[in-house]
């Protein structure tokens, strides 16, 4: 078998744990597979680096955040490439310019066009144990791009792709992906097996354990994702496509974000363009709008237009919003960031009838209102006061009965 395995920046996070890394890459290289190593920076060198660029100037050049923040990345590939050395394997440390991973101009946000690997297919042709620094590529113009937070999954996925790999590991300090967050939940059960659609929503929806671009790329090149804690043996969560019992289980997990805020433009004219307006001047302003209402008022001809954003884009949000607002003859707008998204996923929805019925019944029993609702096939996910969240998980844990093994 072809193995790409990825550590993220716990599992390196100092010498003996790079040592362990080393270990298991090289135990799977005697068991007769072959293994392409993918790091993440040391735990905390990421934002170490950041903080000194912070130190220098409040309004840091993002070509130069690229040259900085890549750094990590190679400093954890040369280290582990010794340690396999040192265990008696052939090793190479690569930096993703050199395993070819071509993106777009996008500085410290940049996209995979391609990845040609041959560097690395001459590599593994030779007996070695390549390990590649996640997380960065090369843009146009050989410019340092890195890929934003968590792009050390989407690299790991992306080169399991290019190569042709029989399965994508990714080790971190959870062993798999759970029903729901243990930390709130502690009956919260591992899941053996999880479709690509699930844990798309589930990623984007607040679960941390895998970046939702790595999950988009495994979904369309078929690329089979195992979560796996670097510190036991479980044998974790598998990622891969769907099949007929997953539709057995009507919801798989529940997923929530605190990092959640609402925006309402109140009392502005309703008629059409009024909405295009508004959200064009968003998009223009790079903001990403997630959960959209609209109330009209009682005679008809005004209304509130409602959405929520990432908390950290609140500040920026409004003051975008604000001048729009001026343009549309609004009367106000409104933030209130103290809320939060929970929601709950499951293919199983599109054959089971109720799912949100029973939802709402259940927040209503425990006195949690619920301020906006968004659906799609598998999913629904509703805003909440954020001070229910973790009482809105463990009423739906419960109620869906998730700490029960399937059957």
């Amino acid at each position: 078998m072809l193995i790409v395995q990825k550590y993220g920046g716990t599992s390196v996070a100092d010498v003996e744990r790079m040592k362990n890394v080393a270990k298991r890459a090289v135990a799977t290289r005697k068991k007769g597979d072959s293994v392409v190593v993918v790091v993440s920076a040391m735990a905390g060198e990421t934002d170490r680096l950041i903080a000194l660029a912070a130190e220098i100037t409040d309004n840091p050049d993002s070509r130069e955040m690229d040259m900085i923040m890549s750094s990590g990345e190679r400093v954890s590939s040369a280290l582990t490439a010794l340690a396999i050395r040192d265990f008696g394997e052939k090793s190479l440390s690569f930096t993703g310019r050199q395993v070819g991973i071509e993106t777009d101009a996008s500085h410290t946000k940049a996209r995979i066009k391609k990845i040609t690997a041959e560097r690395l297919k001459k590599a593994l042709k030779a007996g070695y144990i390549p390990v590649v620094a996640g997380f960065q590529g090369i843009g146009p113009k050989d410019e340092v791009t890195t890929l934003g937070r968590g792009g050390s999954d989407t690299s790991a996925v992306a080169i399991a792709a290019a190569i042709g790999a029989d399965r994508c590991e990714i080790y971190t300090d959870v062993d798999g992906v759970y029903t729901t967050d243990p930390n709130v939940v502690p009956g919260a059960r591992k899941l053996d097996k999880i479709s690509y659609d699930e844990m798309l929503e589930m990623a984007s929806l607040g679960a941390k354990v895998l970046q939702t671009r790595s999950v988009e790329f495994a979904k369309k090149y078929n690329v089979p994702v195992l979560v796996r804690s670097s510190f036991n043996n479980n044998p974790g969560t598998l990622v891969t496509k769907e099949d007929k019992n997953m539709e057995k289980v009507s919801v798989a997990g529940i997923a929530y974000d605190k990092n959640q805020a609402k925006i309402t433009v109140v009392n502005v004219p309703d008629k059409p363009g009024i909405a295009a307006e508004l959200f064009r001047g968003l998009a223009k302003a790079n903001i990403n709008v997630d959960m959209i209402v609209q109330n009209i008022s009682s005679d008809g001809k005004r209304a509130d237009i409602s959405f929520t954003i990432p908390k950290t884009d609140s500040q920026k949000t409004m003051k975008v919003t604000r001048k729009i607002a001026k343009k549309l003859d609004a009367e106000k707008v409104d933030l209130l960031d103290n809320i939060s998204k929970v929601s709950i996923i499951g293919v199983g929805m599109r054959s089971h009838s109720g799912v949100a019925s029973k939802m709402f019944d259940t927040f209503a029993a425990h006195g949690i209102n619920i301020m906006m609702i968004s659906t799609s096939e598998i999913k629904v996910s509703c805003v909440v006061d954020a001070m229910y969240t973790e009482l809105a998980v463990r009423v739906l844990h419960d109620a869906f009965e998730l700490e029960t093994e399937a059957k």
